[in-house]
């Protein structure tokens, strides 16, 4: 059944959206804050509302379509991945308290948009508490070039595609100094369970970060040069300052963000988090990528235990 589907944001991701949501014949709007649509346009009759804003600017748009208000059968989609500074909330959880009576769904896997821009083939997950929402969600986005998946895992879900942006960094960081594919398959194997660990502490199943939005999301994005985090690391690795190769990638990468949140929430929450933390001293300046990889091999030696419950205890 076609759909009214409202697009906030036009970077890349919002107009993949667009695209995808073209796909199956849904009426699609665009809205920009600086395009020439009204807010209260663009939101009028829509169906499903996607929000795919910066995450400095979740919180005030859903205030202001709040104020506005939506029509009665709209559903709220969320496809920013990122945690708020001031708050910690993720976007689902901003856009729930804005709308407590809404279905939310989250919509995040590895997705990254000029591939999807060029029509290559791609996967998803939809997930809400509301299944009836998620299977709406994927009837308007699936397409011979784009499968979406439903689960009741959302928080979870967004997790896995905001907490892999931090490690992307550190696995630019680690192509970036030629460290090899052996040292590579060992980051991203502990940053795995770095994800799961933090993830399942603020109360995520730990199997949606097997899946599509926490494994697939995770390969995706620390092993391709379209990613800006991924691009973050690499450029600090070859000794260039943060500004710098924030303003050669000409965008928000918003891993740089979230490394500074996750690493508040780590300490209030006692989370073990040794890949984010040397993240963090990268672009706090206080270290050489060099340095950070040398902290990382020189942690105490224990076992290899998977079940992030257990390792935290050892």
């Amino acid at each position: 059944m076609t759909k009214n589907v409202t697009i906030l944001g036009t970077g890349a991701w919002g107009s993949a959206l667009g695209h995808l949501a073209q796909y199956g014949d849904n009426r699609v709007t665009l809205w920009s804050r600086r395009g020439e649509l009204s807010l209260n346009a663009a939101i009028a009759e829509t169906d499903v509302l996607v929000s795919a804003i910066s995450m400095k600017g979740v919180a005030e748009t859903a205030e202001k379509v709040k104020a506005i208000g939506l029509p009665t059968q709209t559903i709220i989609v969320t496809a920013t991945k990122g945690l708020d500074a001031k708050t910690t909330r993720t976007p689902s959880q901003i856009w729930e308290e804005a709308f407590p009576e809404r279905p939310v769904v989250v919509l995040s896997g590895p997705n990254l948009s000029k591939e999807i821009e060029a029509g290559l083939p791609a996967a998803t997950i939809a997930a809400s508490r509301d299944l009836g929402a998620a299977e709406t969600v994927q009837q308007v986005f699936s397409s011979d070039i784009f499968r979406v998946y439903t689960n009741i895992d959302p928080i979870g879900t967004e997790l896995g595609g905001t907490l892999k942006n931090v490690m992307a960094i550190a696995a630019g960081v680690c192509d970036g100094l030629h460290l090899g594919i052996n040292a590579k398959s060992a980051l991203l194997s502990r940053a795995l369970i770095e994800i799961v660990r933090v993830g399942t502490a603020l109360g995520a199943e730990v199997e949606t970060f097997w899946g599509l939005s926490g494994l697939g999301d995770l390969l995706a994005t620390c092993n391709s040069n379209l990613s800006r985090n991924y691009r973050v690391g690499y450029g600090l690795a070859q000794g260039k300052s943060l500004d710098d190769v924030l303003e050669e990638i000409h965008s928000t990468a918003e891993g740089v963000n979230t490394t500074h949140v996750l690493i508040d929430l780590a300490r209030q929450r006692q989370i073990e988090v040794p890949i984010a933390y040397q993240v963090y001293r990268l672009l706090d300046g206080q270290i050489t990528a060099e340095a950070a990889v040398a902290a990382l091999m020189e942690r105490e030696l224990k076992p290899e235990v998977v079940t992030p419950e257990v390792e935290a205890e050892g």
